[in-house]
């Protein structure tokens, strides 16, 4: 099946009965506005049209996570035994202690979400690389669901059949599947740790009803309400904590380290099960864009990994400029984007595009040696879409594609539009209904 044929055969079915759908979809707002599909509290926007993944598409995904998957654990291996290898990411001792700790599972990085730039022929570039508090899982979930009690969802002929990416279940399973690799509680009680002011409440919601539907003790706790306990063991308000499900990401950790004294206890200690491990951080800052593509890092690869790298990781420096040529950097600025290391949701990122010469001079200097990297900036690809809020009723948006990844196993999509530079929230973004699509 083409992609490309099967999004024109949907907008034309939009097309040819406007009004019809336009007031479905209304209703479908209503619903998303009524529903758990929300960010920080607010409706998340969507469009009423999905993003359609073929079998091709779920096979192109499953092969690029197993090969970044691959280079991934040498890169965390070189990590761990190279004390040398280990001064390139720049991280604080105090941070570098928690990462060397001892797992007793085997993924060094139990969930991971994969952002890529992926186009109709199946070439794709990263974006970056998320296993630090991964989220989103619920905004898909309901607006995949919401969208296939549509009138579009049951009427878009041609025989194809939805089938839409079950995210939560399946994360449970690998939960308890790496837990058991090395215990055999077969009740483990979870926490679901992250600061509460931070938190995706109704996600968090979802995930702890489904493990106690399982009959599992579950509760969502911010980690300076829980202490450690001289049994080796996290605790909170005297119930033993065997899983913590990590959502506190490492920056946030960091920032609040005399608050959590306890909780930093029970990480070292190791007797609650922490998923994921610190160590994921050593794929999650962006410095690891610059790292993949150095020399030593390259020695270690196979070819086809080698291979991978040069085709799919956008070029990457640190932003030092004693270490760039300044005048190209302005000059072309249209081909740069510059980024934090280490914040999340697009938070101090710029667009090259977006800046007067003089206006991109100045972030350049103002963030000069200040844990930012300079990248090549790669024009995400469009795909023309229904939008019922815009006159024409049909726009190009720029497209992003999460993938979930699961103890390193490919599990779901999370698609994302704009018609920005930057594809995210903060940036008038839109969340699409995902959906695999075949033949019936």
């Amino acid at each position: 099946m083409n992609r490309k044929i099967i999004d024109k055969e949907y907008r034309d079915m939009i097309l040819e009965n406007i009004d019809e759908y336009q007031k479905d979809y209304f209703d479908m707002k209503e619903k998303v506005r009524n529903s758990k599909a929300t960010y920080k509290g607010e409706p998340v926007p969507f469009l009423y049209m999905p993003k359609f993944y073929t079998d091709n598409d779920i096979e192109n995904f499953k092969k690029l996570t197993k090969t970044m998957s691959q280079i991934f654990r040498k890169i965390i291996e070189k990590f761990l035994n190279d004390p040398e290898y280990r001064k390139k990411f720049g991280f604080p001792k105090w941070l570098n202690e928690l990462i060397l700790l001892p797992t007793n599972y085997s993924s060094p990085f139990p969930m991971a979400r994969f952002d890529i730039f992926y186009d109709y022929n199946g070439y794709f570039k990263f974006c970056e690389i998320n296993t630090d508090g991964t989220s989103a899982m619920n905004e898909e979930r309901e607006l995949s669901r919401i969208y296939l009690e549509t009138k579009a969802a049951k009427q878009f002929g041609g025989g194809y059949e939805f089938h839409p990416f079950e995210l939560f279940e399946t994360w449970i399973d690998e939960i308890l599947n790496i837990y058991m690799e090395n215990h055999h509680e077969e009740k483990p009680s979870i926490a679901i740790v992250d600061f509460i002011s931070k938190s995706s409440m109704d996600e968090f919601i979802e995930f702890r009803d489904r493990f106690r539907k399982r009959g599992l003790w579950c509760e969502i706790i911010s980690p300076d309400k829980i202490e450690y306990n001289e049994d080796g063991y996290l605790y909170f308000e005297n119930e033993k904590i065997d899983i913590v499900y990590r959502r506190l990401v490492t920056k946030d950790l960091l920032d609040n380290k005399d608050k959590i004294k306890d909780f930093i206890k029970g990480i070292k200690k190791g007797k609650t099960e922490i998923i994921g491990p610190i160590k994921s951080q050593i794929i999650h800052n962006k410095i690891v864009f610059k790292i993949l593509q150095e020399k030593e890092t390259l020695e270690f690869l196979d070819e086809n990994e080698r291979e991978f790298i040069k085709k799919h990781i956008p070029y990457t420096k640190e932003l030092i400029l004693d270490n760039l040529d300044v005048h190209e950097v302005i000059k072309n600025k249209d081909n740069f984007i510059i980024k934090p290391m280490d914040l999340y949701a697009s938070k101090g990122v710029y667009v090259g595009k977006d800046y007067s010469e003089q206006e991109w001079e100045n972030l350049i200097k103002e963030n000069n040696n200040n844990n930012y990297l300079l990248q090549e900036y790669f024009n995400p690809p469009e795909t023309l879409m229904i939008d019922f809020e815009s006159e024409k009723r049909e726009r190009y948006f720029k497209n992003i594609t999460g993938l979930y990844i699961y103890n390193e196993n490919f599990y779901g999509v999370y698609s994302r539009v704009g018609k920005k530079s930057i594809i995210s929230g903060i940036h008038d973004g839109y969340t699409l209904p995902t959906l695999h699509i075949g033949k019936q």
